[in-house]
This record gives structure tokens, C-alpha cells and sequence, in this order.
């Protein structure tokens, strides 16, 4: 495990962000910019989420203080703004009108903060027929086409992928590439703006290169029948003698020959990656080969070649890996494992500070420190 550091020295070092408390991609996002160097306060309601996650075990609440404000109480819009005033970025994930009617939209905001960048983050947009409506990542991956092309079996369900694709790289990835766009031009030219990130739109864009390759007619809208979708015997996953798993991706030519040679097929198994016909019978072999060793034997063999061949690790192996642990691709803060900060920066790379921030704790420090004397200090509890 790496050594974190505790200095404040990321890329986006001085830039103030006022999150509104949420679930999912909201603190993804501004944990996000908080590994960056953004100062993050985030902005938790008397009695927290309801999600019956330890406060203190929340990772994404990490590199962030927190202050207990009251939204329904008559100040607390006026709290808020008062933050708003001193920041460069606010990030709420309500459902669309729920900030206007609590007195923090982006009308009051920006009245009283003209550079804001005001940060939307939803699943439906905050327009169309939908947005009202409650929803998750499944369903918002649903409509897509993204779930519908997932998974190695053209009868079978779709293979649910957590609510990484939705919720995460359609979601927080987006809005905090929005974010810093238009963090840019607020500095560039003073003009604040909103952030409208719709997990549908942003999940949508995901799926550009596929729809390419299918308006070019090289990819079927069927599931398992494609060169990444399972559908190849030379980019999937395999069972191995113990019940274990490696995940193959030797698409190239000269990957794939040493793919073919190490696993111990023939000439005949080569000639096959050329004849789709024939795909069916070189995944049964490839099949039958992976299931004569181990994972770890199987790990051995492929260690240090160009075959495009893993194994496929679980959460609680994944930081032992050896290429991970000579990166620090995961660390260690107060006994908790953790990825840490991505990405990487030669001159002012991103830290991990502090661990999960707890709701109200850091109310005093931040009225501070941001000159907001309305916060109420004796109002908070860890």
C-alpha cells in the first residue's frame, strides 16, 4: 500500500464547491473533485441520507468537510446562499424544481453569485416526460440501448454491470467534466452557467463508437453476437479448473497467436479466428483448454506476455495485485482500503487528506474559514 499525504495540493486547489447532500453520482462527483483539490463542503440535512451506511465508512464523503444546515428550517436557504456566495461550484442532485422550491435554484444562486457554476446531476434530465419521475441506474441505462447490448447470451437477460455505467461513468464523470468546462469559461469571461448532467445523455454519448460500428454494419443490435460483447471467442471470459475466472482480449492478430500458443491450440484453432462459422467451435476449445489449470496456473502462464489475458480478481483481491500495488492503485487511510486519487498529475497531483467527512463536523472550521457566520456551530452533531 502507498503512503497518502495529508497537504492540500491538487490541481484544483482553491476552488470552492458547495455540495448539496444526495446519494450516488452527486458525491461521486464532488468526492471527485475533492481528491482534485477542491475544497468541498458539503451541505448534510439534520438526520442524514436514510441510506443506513456508517457515515464513517462512506468513501465517497472523503477529502470533504461537512456542515449541518436545515433547508426546511427559515434560515437555512439563506445559509446556503451565503456559501454560494463564496464559492465557484454548487452540485445538487434533487429532482427538477425541488432546489428552486427550497430557495436554492440556479435563479437565487446566480442572483447572488453571477460567476456560480451550478452543477444539476439526474437521471431523466431536467426536462422531458420522465423527469419527474423517480428512477435508478438500471432503468436509465435501460433506455439507452446501453443494458440491452450487455451480456454474453442473445436470449438470455442482459448482464446487469452494477451501477458503474449509469450511475458513475454516464453520470459523476460527466457532470464533472461539465463542471470543470464551464469553471473555465466562469474564469475566461465572468459568466456563471448550469451543468444540466442526465445520466441518459451522458450514457447515451457512451455508446457513440458502438453506434458507429452499427451504422457501419459491423456490430449487431443483439447482445452476444459481437466482436466486444461476448459474442468473440477471443474476448470473453473463461472458467478455470478451481472455479475461477480469466478474461481474454487478444483481438489483434499477433495477440491473439500468442494467446493460441500459450493456451496449447493447435494451428487449426488460429485458422478459426478468421471463419465466424466456426467461432462456436473455437470457444468450446478455448473453454476445454482454460479448464485444465488453475487460475493462479493460468495467471503463470500469461504473466509478462502481449496475449491480452487476466484474471478476473474480486473487490477484496483486486489491491494485492501486483501491478496495482507497484502503482498505488489502491490505498490506505484510518484502515480503510480504497482506490486512490485518479487520474495522475506530474506537478500537482491529487491527494487522499481525510476520510469520510461525518455530517455537521466540520460546521465551526468552515464558518471560519469561509467567513459565513450564519452557520450554527452549537446546532451540529457528529
Amino acid at each position: 500500500m502507498s503512503t497518502t499525504h495529508t497537504a492540500r495540493n491538487g490541481p484544483l486547489t482553491g476552488v470552492r464547491v458547495v455540495e448539496l447532500a444526495g446519494i450516488g453520482p452527486g458525491p461521486f462527483a464532488a468526492m471527485l473533485l475533492a481528491d482534485l483539490g477542491a475544497d468541498v463542503v458539503r451541505v448534510d440535512r439534520p438526520g442524514g441520507p436514510g441510506l443506513g451506511i456508517d457515515p464513517a465508512r462512506d468513501l465517497t464523503n472523503r477529502n470533504k468537510r461537512s456542515v449541518l444546515v436545515d433547508l426546511k428550517a427559515a434560515d437555512g436557504p439563506a445559509t446556503v446562499l451565503d456559501l454560494v456566495e463564496r464559492a465557484d461550484v454548487l452540485i445538487e442532485g434533487y429532482r427538477p424544481g425541488v432546489a428552486e422550491r427550497l430557495g436554492i435554484g440556479p435563479d437565487a444562486c446566480l442572483a447572488r453569485n453571477p460567476h456560480l457554476v451550478y452543477g444539476r446531476m439526474t437521471g431523466w434530465g431536467q426536462d422531458g416526460p420522465l423527469a419527474p419521475t423517480a428512477g435508478h441506474d438500471i432503468g436509465y441505462i435501460a433506455i439507452t440501448g446501453a443494458l440491452g447490448m450487455i451480456g454474453p447470451d442473445p436470449e438470455g437477460p442482459p448482464t446487469i454491470p452494477a451501477n458503474l455505467l449509469g450511475d458513475y461513468a454516464g453520470g459523476s464523470l460527466y457532470l464533472v467534466i461539465g463542471v470543470l468546462a464551464a469553471l473555465q469559461h466562469a474564469r475566461a469571461h465572468g459568466e456563471g452557467q448550469v451543468v444540466d448532467a442526465a445520466i441518459v445523455d451522458g450514457t447515451a454519448h457512451l455508446t457513440t463508437m458502438i453506434r458507429g460500428m452499427l451504422a457501419a454494419g459491423s456490430w449487431q443490435d443483439r447482445r452476444g453476437t459481437n466482436l466486444l460483447d461476448g459474442g468473440c471467442p477471443f474476448y470473453g471470459v473463461y472458467a478455470t479448473s478451481d472455479g475461477g475466472h480469466m478474461a481474454v482480449g487478444a483481438l489483434e492478430e499477433r495477440f491473439y497467436a500468442d494467446f493460441v500458443r500459450l493456451l496449447g491450440l493447435g494451428e487449426e484453432a488460429a485458422a478459426g479466428r478468421y471463419d465466424l462459422a466456426r467461432w462456436p467451435e473455437l470457444r468450446e476449445a478455448v473453454a476445454k483448454a482454460f479448464l485444465g489449470r488453475t487460475r493462479q496456473e493460468w495467471t503463470e502462464v500469461f504473466d509478462g506476455s502481449d496475449a491480452c489475458v487476466a484474471p478476473v480478481l474480486s473487490l477484496a483481491e483486486a489491491p494485492a495485485h501486483p501491478h496495482l500495488a507497484a502503482r498505488g492503485t489502491f490505498t490506505e487511510h484510518e484502515g480503510q482500503v480504497q482506490p486512490a486519487p485518479a487520474p495522475r498529475f506530474s506537478v500537482t497531483p491529487g491527494t487522499l487528506r481525510t476520510g469520510p467527512a461525518l455530517p455537521g463536523a466540520d460546521t465551526a472550521e468552515v464558518a471560519r474559514d469561509w467567513a459565513v457566520p450564519s452557520l450554527h456551530p452549537q446546532e451540529t452533531s457528529a
